[in-house]
């Protein structure tokens, strides 16, 4: 009697086309590593991430801190794969010097109300007055046109905004370490509540292992990372590896989860 095989099991994965996300979790889904079931990436936007996960769809998925709230208790937070750190924070353009004062005023682009960079502006300037949710790689353009006054920008458009004739009005992040001395909280990878708790502490393994791989070997996500980089230079895409994977990604760290609690309770 030929003995039963029985299949592995399927796990959704959410995360972004960034090349951070693509970079450290390309082995992780290209079985590069341990994994204790099939990981079957599903690639978004972060706020669509964000809203997604509020219903709970996807078994691992990556969250804005600013997020967690919104998701109550139908996640849990690992301590892998998660982006924070020091330099790393939104930035608010515009086409012209204004103040962050002017900016509350003005129409602003965002690029979604659950994302940290939204939180972090609420806390820094609290008037805001006019705000138009799009897509974050539509927000440079956006300002650029006149459509919008200001725009808060996160991803590769820390780094592009000057080619689009843009200025710096605000680093948020630079704003949140000087209030805080503690690093940025971007956001987290979280296991759905209902997983059972050794498979996600395999999961949680698994994805450090991804980042390590990563780190390990950089060129071997090149080809992965560039398929979903929406067009972006090989050096941006260096660029922006650099800047939002750091030891943080490996584990979030103490001073990493004060950082989270401090932006959740602010």
């Amino acid at each position: 009697m030929v003995p039963l095989v029985r299949p592995m099991r399927e796990l959704t994965f959410g995360y972004s086309p960034c090349p951070n996300d693509t970079f450290a979790f390309h082995a992780l889904t290209h079985g590069l590593v341990d994994v204790p079931c099939r990981i079957v990436p599903v690639l978004h936007d972060i706020e669509a991430l964000n809203q997604r996960a509020q219903l709970g769809e996807f078994d691992i998925t990556k969250l804005s801190v600013g997020a967690f709230a919104a998701v109550g208790e139908r996640y849990r937070l690992l301590r892998s794969g998660a982006a924070l750190g020091h330099g790393v924070g939104p930035l608010v353009v515009a086409r012209t010097p204004m103040s962050l004062e002017e900016v509350a005023r003005a129409r602003l682009a965002i690029p979604g109300y659950a994302t940290t960079a939204f939180r972090l502006l609420r806390l820094a300037a609290p008037a805001l007055r006019h705000v138009v949710e799009m897509r974050y790689d539509q927000i440079l353009h956006a300002v650029e046109r006149g459509d919008v006054d200001a725009g808060l920008v996160i991803h590769e458009s820390r780094f592009t905004y000057t080619e689009h004739g843009l200025v710096k009005v605000a680093d948020l992040g630079e704003w949140w370490e000087q209030e805080t001395a503690l690093p940025v909280p971007l956001a987290g990878i979280c296991a759905r509540n209902d997983l059972d708790e050794a498979l996600v502490n395999e999961l949680q393994r698994a994805i450090r292992a991804s980042v390590q791989y990563a780190f390990d070997n950089p060129e071997a996500s090149q080809a992965y990372v560039l398929e979903h980089s929406q067009e972006m230079s090989p050096e941006v895409c260096a660029a922006h590896i650099k800047l939002y994977v750091n030891e943080h990604s490996l584990d979030v760290g103490e001073d990493g989860l004060r950082a989270i609690a401090r932006l959740i309770n602010a």
